[in-house]
């Protein structure tokens, strides 16, 4: 909000001290009665008014209030001058309000600025700037009482005001943003939402009309920040968010940094911070939030009016990090902070219930760490304080009537009083009916109204008919036009719960899993970044099982397949869905850009990106584009050779979900002798032990999944030992059995001793779509581009040597080179990843000899590591592989998950499918130099031994499955069956057609 100014640009103080000592030399050496003396008491007004907005000295204003108040005295009402004499009057007035917050002094500009309009005739060149200093007066006034009608007034007297001032008047931006601001100011009161559209638009045409380098310009910026911070508080929209942000990083660019308007710059901008983070949860907000908020205090002067609304804000972002980190040091320091600023804050000041709601926050935070009495009576007295001195009708009530319903709850959990609860319930219904349509908070209050009743059931008070009330209002949360997606899935996971676990045979039950299914997508949406949608999923992992287990319980197989392929893998199908229908897709920006421009080219793309599908859906025959695909479309191109098996592993229960060509239905095998229980127990592989742990671990596989699997599909162990004779099998396990070797299951001793790989010849895939994605686009390789690249990099530096990759390599492309095979060796410091990417582009197949590494949080920063430098995933997924047929990972545990995210192919293997490879061999942990080199050399000896083409050249992976089969199978016949030897070969896996 600009203030109203006497004197505009920058003056040299000693001219106005030195003007201001003539002017009172003046008017003492003027006659009472003399026609110039009031006109002399008036300019001293005004110099000491300048003199004033220098130094900030409180006997300055006072002297010019009285110069002023002389000047009006002395003329009779009539006097051609009065107006103007009034008018300096009450912008000394304000000025001066504006210092000590004296309410007797607002009330007396605003009736003095009155009278200086009212003696205006209405063509007055005058009434504009006269008109916006009483409308900026009520302004003042409205902020310290919160009266609808000073607010009305402010608005009213600012569009005269903005009307009658010419397109290219210079002070028409300024009156544009005092408009701006007043609309803004009665949102906050009121809540409707046409004022904050109102507001935008009339600040942002004041930044168009405001010129480049203006001094204005900055506070412009500020103010349009702050309107699009308060749109987003209503309807949640990320782009205005991400818009002000940007908005008030700017301003303060523009900003001197001794320039007095900084600490209200950085406030603003804390505060805006603080706000996204509210939604986005992402850490580096809140830090920067925190940062500049303090910086804001440091830089207020003791004794200013803005000190007490800094200080509430620096404890507002304080208890916001405090949430995220768990620092009980913050909270401390947020409660006094908040403290300082109510002793600051004058009784009967508009900003007094706002406060006190902040204050009883973040002592209720601290009592949900510490669990002392005493904050939870602070926080419960802070807030039913807050409610009594906020006016009816005011847009905060409901929230802090939600407030106060939390305090309640807690109050309830630590003394057991139902009382507490049921009041509680009180509270958050009055809230909800205070609640517009359409508000972006309605779903957080219909949710914690769902807790409510949720405890009452829990407690058996009316047991069935508060299971229903807490149903139906987490339905309705879920369902909320706005709002957080994180916030609506929470909602909707606990409907879904609470039907299944109270009412599991529900018609209500699969309808509520769908909703949150579909709420998870968005949750991980593509406004924000890989990191990021990675720790959403974190929360959520394992919701598609349980919405699977549901399915399976009601006999509906095919709703629980679309679930398993909507609710997993959704990076690795966003990545897929971003690059293969749209080839000519290219990402272009290479500049680094920062994190805040980052966060904004994700939003801008993922709007771009919806509105791209919405185009594309509505042309005939792709209705249903890139939408969750349908159990019918899901089965549709499914591989001949073998089925795929979907195994859902949940609490409840567990379940294998069989597809096979020509079945118009899923074959659903339920697994009762398998639990979550037995797949969360130690994995095989992450230590070698002297017990048998691989042993028995194998055997429980064996008879509690892949065994009744094998069974129920009809197959028989084969009677010849041939890899060449056996079926496929494609193993698409969920939850943490993705860290279990399926494809090695069995009995490894005695007389009935079998396995998998008896019966079957197998590979993983993420998903369902992995496989039927490579069956409906699968073609022959062009000639110019099938054959073998190799590569080994022994010595990289950072990395221990494995000086066995460069007789693996040299071993294979002998023996391919040696049959016609079109094969090319780079090792060492022959090869850099940026020539390494273009013999990918050029070879169909390649087999990389290498260390890599694997980062969960950022995939695409996964690496293999070279001599000359590291080839991340992300710059593979860049380049345009369409012929990419076969990768053979000949690294350490490049198959290996991250159990936070299960049910997310965090892995090389999945991330070399995603990049366009149909098939890649890969370990699920470490693998031991001379057992690479046999399994890679046999699994080459077995492909070119199969080959049909020879002389062409051509080199195809379709039998790398076999292969790979075969190969393990070799080196098994040299070991014994210990957990050692088992875990020589069992970490060599294939993946993809």
């Amino acid at each position: 909000m600009r203030g109203v100014g006497l004197l505009e640009g920058s003056v040299d103080i000693s001219r106005i001290k030195e003007a201001t000592a003539s002017l009172t030399w003046a008017v003492d050496l003027t006659a009472p009665g003399d026609t110039e003396l009031p006109s002399r008491f008036s300019d001293l007004g005004v110099s000491f008014s300048s003199l004033f907005e220098q130094t900030g000295d409180l006997p300055d204003i006072n002297k010019a209030v009285s110069a002023h108040q002389t000047a009006v005295e002395l003329v009779p009402d009539d006097h051609p001058n009065m107006s103007r004499f009034l008018y300096n009057l009450g912008a000394s007035l304000t000025c001066r309000f504006e210092q000590t917050g004296e309410a007797s002094d607002i009330s007396e500009a605003v009736a003095v600025l009155h009278r200086s309009v009212d003696l205006l005739s209405p063509d007055d060149p005058n009434m504009p700037s006269r008109l916006a200093s009483l409308g900026l007066s009520y302004r003042r006034r409205f902020n310290w009482t919160v009266e609808l009608l000073d607010i009305n007034e402010v608005i009213a007297l600012l569009q005269r005001a903005v009307k009658l001032t010419p397109q290219s008047h210079p002070a028409l931006p300024g009156r544009l943003a005092d408009l701006g601001s007043s609309f803004e100011a009665r949102f906050d009161r009121t809540g409707e939402f046409a004022d904050i559209t109102e507001a935008i638009s009339a600040t942002r045409r004041a930044v168009e009309l405001t010129p480049q380098g203006h001094g204005e310009l900055p506070a412009m910026l500020s103010n349009l920040g702050s309107s699009l911070a308060s749109r987003f508080m209503r309807n949640g929209d990320l782009s205005d968010i991400s818009e002000s942000i940007s908005l008030l990083q700017r301003s303060l660019d523009l900003t001197p940094q001794d320039h007095p308007v900084v600490p209200t710059l950085l406030a603003n901008l804390g505060s805006t911070l603080n706000t996204r983070f509210g939604r986005t949860g992402n850490l580096s907000d809140i830090t920067e939030a925190v940062i500049v908020t303090h910086q804001a205090v440091e830089l207020t002067p003791q004794g200013h009016l803005d000190m007490p609304s800094r200080l509430s804000a620096l404890g507002r972002a304080l208890t916001h990090s405090f949430e995220r980190t768990g620092e009980l040091s913050d909270i401390d320091e947020a409660i006094s902070a908040k403290r300082r600023a109510l002793e600051l804050t004058p009784l009967g000041h508009a900003d007094l219930p706002r406060r006190l709601q902040s204050l009883g926050t973040s002592y209720h935070r601290r009592f949900q760490r510490t669990g002392v009495p005493s904050d939870i009576a602070e926080a419960f007295s802070a807030h039913r304080r807050s409610i009594e001195l906020t006016p009816d009708g005011h847009a905060s009530m409901p929230n802090r009537l939600t407030d106060l319903a939390g305090t309640l709850f807690a109050r309830f959990e630590h003394s057991g009083e139902l009382s507490d609860v049921t009041e509680a319930v009180s509270v958050l219904q009055r809230a909800v009916e205070l609640t517009p349509e359409g508000h972006d908070d309605m779903y957080s209050r219909l949710n914690n109204l769902g807790v409510a009743f949720n405890r009452l059931f829990a407690f058996g008070v009316d047991p069935d008919a508060n299971l229903d009330r807490s149903i139906i209002h987490f339905k309705a949360a879920a369902a909320c036009g706005s709002g957080s997606p994180q916030r609506k899935l929470d909602a909707a996971v606990a409907c879904a719960r609470m039907l299944y676990r109270n009412h599991p045979h529900s018609p209500n039950t699969l309808p509520a899993f769908a909703t949150a299914i579909t709420l998870v997508a968005l949750t991980a949406g593509l406004e924000q970044t890989i990191r990021g949608r990675y720790t959403r999923l974190q929360g959520i992992s394992g919701l598609a099982s349980e919405a699977a287990a549901a399915a399976c319980r009601l006999d509906k197989a095919d709703k629980a397949l679309e679930w398993l392929e909507q609710g997993r893998c959704l990076v690795w199908n966003q990545l897929n869905n971003l690059r293969t229908p749209l080839d000519n897709l290219h990402m272009a920006r290479s500049e680094k850009i920062s994190l805040e421009d980052e966060a904004r080219a994700h939003l801008e793309l993922a709007k771009q990106w919806d509105e791209a599908l919405e185009e594309v859906r509505g042309t005939p025959g792709f209705e249903t584009f890139l939408k969750p695909p349908v159990c019918s479309s899901i089965i549709q191109h499914l591989p001949g050779s073998g089925p795929i098996i979907v195994i859902n592993v949940d609490k409840s229960r567990c379940d294998a979900i069989a597809l096979l060509a020509g079945m118009d239905t899923p074959l659903h095998i339920t697994l009762p002798n398998f639990s979550i229980e037995k797949a969360n127990a130690p994995k095989a592989g992450r230590k070698c032990a002297e017990d048998e742990r691989v042993l028995r671990v194998l055997r429980g596989l064996w008879d509690d999944v892949a065994k009744p699997i094998l069974d129920g599909l009809g197959i028989s162990k084969a009677s010849e030992t041939s890899t060449d004779l056996l079926p496929r099998i494609w193993w698409c396990p969920t939850g943490l059995l993705s860290f279990l070797p399926l494809h090695a299951a069995g009995i490894y001793r005695g007389s009935d001793s079998e396995s998998v790989l008896d019966y079957v010849v197998s590979s993983y895939t993420p998903n369902v779509a992995a496989i039927t994605d490579r069956v409906r686009s699968q073609g022959s390789i062009p000639t110019g581009s099938s054959g073998l690249f190799l590569t080994s990099q022994p010595d990289a530096p950072g990395t221990s040597p494995i000086p066995g990759t460069t007789k693996e390599v040299q071993s294979i492309f002998r023996k391919a080179a040696g049959t016609g095979v079109r094969a090319l060796k780079l090792e060492g410091d022959e090869l850099g990843p940026g020539e390494c990417l273009e013999r990918m582009v050029e070879f169909s197949s390649i087999h990389l000899a290498c260390h890599a590494s694997q980062n969960a949080g950022e995939p695409l920063e996964s690496r293999f590591h070279f001599h000359r430098g590291s080839l991340e995933l992300g710059t593979i997924l860049k380049a345009n592989l369409k012929h990419a047929d076969l990768a053979f990972l000949s690294a350490c545990q490049t198959s290996t998950g991250d159990e936070k995210i299960s049910d997310e192919a965090v892995h090389l293997a999945a991330g070399m499918l995603a990049a366009g490879y149909r098939r890649v061999v890969a370990t699920m942990w470490s693998i031991g130099d001379q057992p690479a080199q046999e399994v890679a050399t046999s699994f080459y000896d077995y492909i070119i031994a199969h080959r049909t083409t020879d002389g062409s050249g051509e080199f195809d992976g379709t039998l790398s499955a076999y292969a790979l089969h075969h190969a393990t199978q070799e080196l098994r016949r040299n070991l014994d069956d210990s957990d050692h030897s088992l875990l020589t070969w069992i970490p060599f896996v294939h993946y993809g057609h």
